[in-house]
């Protein structure tokens, strides 16, 4: 049976990226920073996200912002790195590149549209994704992390609080959603997924400890040295900032590191602790870690299926974590909720 499609509004997640073409983008980096560069596209979700190679040797990354995001977003986002510069130096976040008048942004005109763009350092290294996890490694993640998080939970914005599909506490929005999930079994799971963290975890939210999170700390937005891979040099993609409770960060870096083998949260109890070290978690926090994780698994399989059936020339890039998600969410489902729980208070010392 077919389903009728939900009006939405529009927004970044439901409005194709903006198309500038190589050419346009080399000419506006010439007029507005005066670097004579190269432009190459590279995947991105929502946005237009291009690599600058400049005629010196040196590199940068430019993002067009789609034009249904609210500029006050983007806003938000730059001053967060901005002030990660400031507080936090030693976390290895891109810095922005102003303008040759000193603007750290502008808007790029297209089709009757302005477009909040932005030019950003290039940071070094390969991306986590394909690297072999290690316990160092997953200490190393958990103490970025830690050190990110910690340096966020002072920043502020009038846009912090804004809607985003990817923040775990709109998950229950995405059961209008679940009808994209074509197995039937699959759609089940991730819809008692949502229905319990609607029940049980939501009502409870005013107690938890609320922060400007990164909120997007995957394999894919993490890179690490060429050589020695569990030493992290970069963390990209700050477009999923957003105020929220600062364990439903800690579950999105942990759901991406669920073991394949061996006890599924043995890599995540390495990392939390390590987290717990440099940024303390409240016992009781902890003790929602296990369920949060399977919500952020059973949001990367529906809001994959979901746009992959809007976007399908650009369903590779969207689906590419949908696989491991799956046999994550299965693995973790498998351990009892008290086992999985007990482990990690032990890694913290709780």
């Amino acid at each position: 049976m077919s389903h009728p499609e939900i009006a939405e509004p529009r927004s970044a997640f439901t409005t194709a990226a903006p198309a500038f073409g190589l050419d346009e983008i080399e000419r506006m980096v010439r007029e507005r920073y005066g670097i004579s560069a190269r432009a190459t596209m590279l995947t991105s979700e929502r946005d237009l996200t291009v690599r600058l190679d400049a005629e010196d040797g040196a590199r940068f990354v430019l993002k067009i912002a789609n034009a249904a995001e609210d500029p006050g977003v983007s806003e938000f986002q730059n001053r967060a790195l901005e002030h990660l510069a400031r507080a936090v130096p030693d976390v290895p976040a891109s810095r922005l590149v102003r303008t040759l008048d000193g603007a750290p942004e502008f808007f790029a005109p297209r089709d009757a549209e302005h477009h909040f763009t932005r030019l950003l350092t290039w940071l070094p290294g390969r991306p986590l994704f394909g690297s072999v996890r290690t316990p160092a490694q997953m200490r190393g993640l958990g103490t970025a992390l830690g050190r990110l998080a910690k340096g966020l939970s002072y920043f502020s914005h009038p846009a912090a609080e804004h809607e985003i599909v990817w923040d775990i506490r709109r998950s229950p929005g995405l059961l209008q959603h679940t009808r994209h999930v074509a197995n039937p079994a699959l759609r089940a799971r991730v819809t008692r997924i949502f229905e319990a963290f609607r029940d049980e975890i939501a009502p409870r939210e005013d107690a938890l400890r609320m922060q400007v999170v990164h909120n997007d700390f995957n394999p894919f937005n993490l890179l690490v040295d060429e050589a020695e891979t569990d030493r992290l040099t970069g963390i990209l993609d700050f477009g999923d900032l957003v105020r929220t409770p600062a364990i439903y960060d800690l579950a999105i870096a942990s759901a991406y590191q669920v073991a394949d083998e061996g006890h599924p949260f043995e890599p995540v109890a390495a990392l939390v602790s390590a987290y717990h070290a440099v940024h303390p978690v409240p016992e009781a926090e902890l003790d929602l870690l296990p369920q949060l994780v399977g919500v952020r698994q059973a949001m990367t399989i529906t809001i994959g299926e979901w746009r992959a059936s809007r976007y399908p020339e650009n369903a590779s890039y969207i689906l590419r974590n949908h696989a491991k998600a799956r046999s994550a969410m299965a693995r973790c489902e498998a351990v009892p909720a008290g086992e999985a729980r007990a482990m990690l208070r032990r890694a913290c010392g709780v």
